[in-house]
């Protein structure tokens, strides 16, 4: 006798035949098939997004509260129906939100999977037949639920992505004050320059990153108007338009958000460039993050700064310890930049009333929402606040580098400073030892030329404390 337990199934039908479900499944046969077509990501574990989960229950829950305050509900089926809501927002049921994320329909197999979770839920809790469509999708259409839910998903993960944003600011603002008086070579294209604290250049990090903090953080105004009540094409077909005023109130009450109905609703139902708008500065943060990265990068092989060591570097050469974590968020970095290529070009394909290719488009930003959040947070802990400044090494690049001559240059003159870093270079020698043996300056003079509190500040090095005059200072003034 075999051990085999037989699977018990139940008999749905569509206008397309008859489908074999598991009885123990909430969802239905449209579900089913849209799992049978859309075999594309998720065997690789791709799943839709929890947040668009909690927010497409959110938008089903005030619809049915609407629909029951207006009578177009029972009063029994819509409680019903927003209990099941409410079991989905709060994370029960979504191993039963089984479409793939990249889906053709312009989001219908999810609508249709929610809907018929619903649906089985609501018919269990009353014990008695709701309609995944007649019912929980009464007055809707996946065309204005579907956006809808994704902005306030979007909305809702852009706040949490802010808010690391922000510690991240305060966390590079932090090394801003410890390396305040930590001198050393500044670089440009890759060669010496002049000096620089270690405290400015991550003052600069803050900078970009506090602009990037303000940019999303007023960026979601843009996500705030919805089309919900719009249906098909945005014209309101179907539904009461009592319904559209009062299902707007409830979404408001109900997600917490200041959300407001489009003035146009045949705009957000078939434009998506607000999502192209507000990824683009995911972008922006992306390429901060990956330009930051490369820098400590760079510092970190001159030794310049030391990294938190957090596993070991290779499998053949003990000892090593490399830059990980960084390297990490610089793939972080690039894949958002993919990612927005993805959504600009899907959102340029909209044809008419509708973009088919949503479901790419929303897939795309709440995964960019995820991935920097995530990699932000390990940015900060497991690197940026663990950093430690070289002193010694950066004051000795700083006294090698024939680059210490342009500060002098006003006294000497382009040509004269040019010659004397050359004959550093050719010599193997410090600039400050050529200056001495040729007797341009004396010890006293250039420690003051070459003191921190001159080379990091505007104006001219030790003008008004040597005696030293400046170069052509009438041509000048």
């Amino acid at each position: 006798m075999s051990g085999k337990r037989m699977e018990v199934l139940r008999v749905e039908r569509d206008f397309l035949g008859e489908k074999k479900i598991p009885a123990d499944v909430y969802y239905g046969i449209h579900t089913a098939r849209a799992k049978e077509n859309f075999p594309i990501t998720i065997r690789l574990g791709y799943r839709i997004h929890p947040e668009l989960i909690r927010a497409f229950a959110m938008v089903k829950k005030v619809c049915a509260l609407a629909l029951m305050q207006l009578r177009y509900l029972e009063e029994d089926k819509a409680k019903a129906i927003i209990q099941a809501c409410d079991e989905l927002i709060e994370g029960k049921w979504h191993d039963h939100i089984i479409v793939d994320p990249l889906q053709g329909g312009a989001g219908t197999s999810l609508n249709m999977n929610i809907n018929e979770v619903i649906a089985n839920r609501a018919s269990e809790i009353m014990d008695r037949s709701v309609h995944p469509l007649d019912d929980v999708n009464k007055m809707q259409s996946t065309n204005d639920t579907f956006p809808t839910a994704a902005r306030i998903a979007a909305i809702f993960l852009l706040r949490q992505l802010t808010a690391v944003v922000g510690e991240l600011q305060q966390a590079l603002e932090d090394k801003e004050k410890e390396f305040a008086g930590v001198l050393k070579l500044g670089r440009t294209e890759m060669q010496d320059a002049v000096p620089i604290t270690l405290g400015q250049e991550f003052s600069a990090y803050a900078e970009a990153i506090a602009r990037d903090r303000w940019r999303l953080y007023k960026v979601e105004e843009r996500l705030r108007q919805v089309n919900l009540g719009g249906t098909a094409v945005g014209t309101g077909l179907n539904a009461d338009l009592k319904y559209i005023h009062l299902v707007i109130q409830r979404l408001r009450d109900i997600t917490g958000l200041n959300l407001a109905k489009a003035d146009n609703l045949v705009d957000p139902t078939q434009n998506w460039d607000v999502f192209v708008e507000v990824h683009g500065l995911l972008k922006a943060l992306a390429i901060d993050l990956y330009k930051i990265s490369n820098d400590l990068i760079i510092m970190s092989a001159f030794k310049e700064i030391q990294l938190p060591a957090v596993q070991a570097g290779s499998s053949i050469m003990p000892g090593k310890v490399n830059p990980v974590i960084l390297e990490c968020v610089k793939q972080v970095a690039i894949r958002v930049i993919s990612n927005d290529a993805a959504i600009n070009m899907a959102s340029a394909h909209g044809q008419l009333e509708l973009n088919a290719l949503a479901p790419l488009i929303v897939h795309c930003m709440l995964e960019s929402f995820e991935i920097l959040t995530n990699a932000v947070e390990v940015m900060i802990e497991k690197c940026i606040r663990g950093i430690k400044a070289n002193e010694e090494i950066c004051r000795m690049y700083l006294e090698r580098s024939p680059a210490l001559i342009t500060p002098l240059a006003p006294y000497l003159g382009y040509d004269k400073a040019a010659e004397v870093a050359k004959e550093a270079v050719e010599k193997g020698k410090t600039i400050k030892e050529i200056l001495l043996e040729k007797g341009l300056f004396s010890k006293e003079e250039l420690e003051i030329l070459l003191s921190p509190q001159e080379l990091v500040k505007p104006g001219i090095a030790g003008e008004g404390k040597i005696d030293k005059k400046v170069i052509n200072r009438e041509y000048k003034d």
